[in-house]
C-alpha cells in the first residue's frame, strides 16, 4: 500500500476528533482555534486515500517549528503505521526546512512515538514533562 501525504483539510476535522476520543489516555482534545490555521495547519498521511496519521505545525517567529498533536487512527492495524509516522515526521521536517526554519520541536509521552523520533535523529529529554494550558 502506497503512503501519501497532504495538507489537513477542513473535512478531516471529525476524523481527527474521533481519533482523539478513541485513544485511551489522550487527555485534552485541542479546540480548532488552538490549532494552526484553525485545524488545517498540518499534515495528513494516507494509505490509498484512507487517513492514518496527522500532525500540526506551529510556525514561530524564531527559527523553530513546533510539531504537535500527532495522532493516528487507533483502528488502523496495518504494518505500515510506523512508516506512516516516519513519513509524517520527515515531511514536517522538509516543509519546515523549505520555509527557512532550522529547528523542530515536539512533545510526546507515547513510547512508540518517542522511539520513532529517536530513530529519526531527535534528542529525547529523559525527564517527564506536562502540557500545561490555560484558556484566557
Amino acid at each position: 500500500m502506497e503512503l501519501t501525504f497532504r495538507k489537513i483539510q477542513e473535512s478531516d476535522w471529525d476524523t481527527l476528533v474521533s481519533w482523539w476520543n478513541e485513544w485511551r489516555g489522550w487527555g485534552i482534545n485541542p479546540p480548532k482555534d488552538f490549532l494552526p490555521e484553525n485545524g488545517t495547519g498540518g499534515i495528513m498521511v494516507c494509505s490509498e486515500d484512507k487517513p492514518i496519521v496527522a500532525g500540526f505545525l506551529y510556525f514561530t517567529n524564531s527559527k523553530g517549528v513546533l510539531l504537535e498533536w500527532i495522532i493516528s487512527d487507533p483502528k488502523y492495524k496495518e504494518r505500515n503505521r510506523k512508516e506512516a509516522l516516519e513519513l509524517l515526521i520527515n515531511t514536517a521536517e522538509q516543509v519546515s526546512k523549505d520555509k527557512g526554519f532550522k529547528y523542530i520541536f515536539t512533545i510526546g509521552r507515547n513510547k512508540h512515538l518517542i522511539k520513532t523520533h529517536e530513530k529519526l535523529g531527535y534528542k529525547v529529554d529523559p525527564s517527564h514533562s506536562y502540557e500545561i494550558t490555560k484558556v484566557l
